[in-house]
């Protein structure tokens, strides 16, 4: 926490505004761990003064009371600390790239993947979080064939980072004459954002392309050349951001989006590392794993992770995931404990 300190007053830090904001968020990260240690090494040595006291006669009683209140407060806080230790990591705070694919199940599938991009959009706006559309393409019914979000706000990994994977949809769908229950399926990928620190672009490995936007969205996006397409030659990953009317908004979108895939595509083997354990507990988040169904006849939503079930369906798919994303960072934490605890 010092040594950030020291870098934060550094007139070179200070001048490289990314270096300098990156060390000002993993100030902000140790202080919620630094100031509670500080308050409860103080809390310790209270309650030692007070117990030293505890010999007196005449001081006794109100010693025994005020000793008894400290180890109250030395356990909240040692709780708390124990808390935020667990669930910290560089990655909970970061925003990010959403991403929603339809799978099996064609119209209908489309239809349900145009629902999931609906409900986190607006599970977002509940938590004021802020949403900005990279790349959005509906299907003639109005489905979706994909869609890319940027969500940014405080923590939002952390409580996006178990919707990837497999979501189910069982439901008549309204093109069904015969009442037949269909099961269709949508792909949800929750990547966190890279910020420019963790990522160097060497402009000399792009290609970057120009071509009108297509879609709704007015007549506007046939007759200028707004629509980016970036690749990044080395590694081949491409990426494209056409909702913006600017070219230039639609560039930097792009920009922030490949950087995301890129800390993805670099750190992978670190990832695997770093998630082991997060893949024994509540599954890799892998796209082909069925995490979730959504049963409208049963009014049932189901997360098969962690056997978990709400029959509130209406609700949730109207953004209200709290409970849900509540009982995921529950679970987390309790397998963590058991874990820490067999060391």
């Amino acid at each position: 926490y010092e040594e950030i300190e020291r870098l934060i007053q550094d007139p070179a830090v200070a001048a490289a505004p990314e270096r300098y904001a990156s060390l000002m968020k993993e100030r902000g990260r140790l202080e919620k761990i630094v100031g509670r240690q500080r308050e409860l090494d103080a809390v310790r040595k209270q309650k030692q003064d007070a117990e030293a006291m505890l010999a007196d006669p005449e001081m006794r009683d109100m010693a025994r009371e005020e000793s008894g209140r400290l180890a109250a407060r030395e356990t909240r806080l040692a709780s708390e600390i124990e808390e935020i230790l667990l669930a910290d990591d560089r990655e909970s705070s970061r925003s990010v790239i959403l991403e929603i694919r339809p799978g099996v199940g064609g119209d209908e599938a489309a239809l349900f993947a145009r629902e999931l991009i609906e409900m986190y959009t607006r599970y977002a706006a509940n938590r004021s979080w802020k949403v900005q559309i990279l790349d959005v393409v509906h299907s003639d019914l109005g489905g979706l064939k994909y869609g890319n979000l940027s969500i940014e706000g405080e923590d939002v990994f952390k409580h996006l980072r178990y919707e990837s994977g497999t979501h189910r949809v069982q439901r008549v769908p309204a093109t069904e004459a015969s009442g037949r229950v269909h099961t269709s399926t949508a792909t949800v990928a929750v990547l966190p954002q890279a910020e420019d620190v963790d990522v160097e672009i060497n402009p000399k490995d792009l290609q970057i392309d120009t071509y009108s936007a297509g879609g709704p969205g007015g007549q506007h996006v046939n007759k200028t050349q707004s629509a980016v397409r970036m690749t990044h030659l080395p590694t081949g990953i491409v990426v494209q951001c056409q909702n913006e009317r600017s070219q230039i908004r639609n560039r930097e979108l792009a920009m922030r989006w490949l950087r995301t895939r890129l800390f993805e595509h670099y750190q992978e083997k670190a990832a695997k590392e770093r998630s082991e354990m997060r893949r024994s507990l509540i599954g890799t988040g892998d796209r082909s794993e069925k995490i979730r169904t959504y049963n409208f006849h049963d009014n049932r939503v189901t997360d098969h992770r962690i056997g978990f079930t709400l029959h509130r369906l209406p609700e949730i798919l109207g953004g209200d995931l709290d409970e849900l994303v509540a009982k995921l960072l529950e679970y987390e934490r309790a397998e963590k404990l058991k874990k820490l605890a067999k060391r």
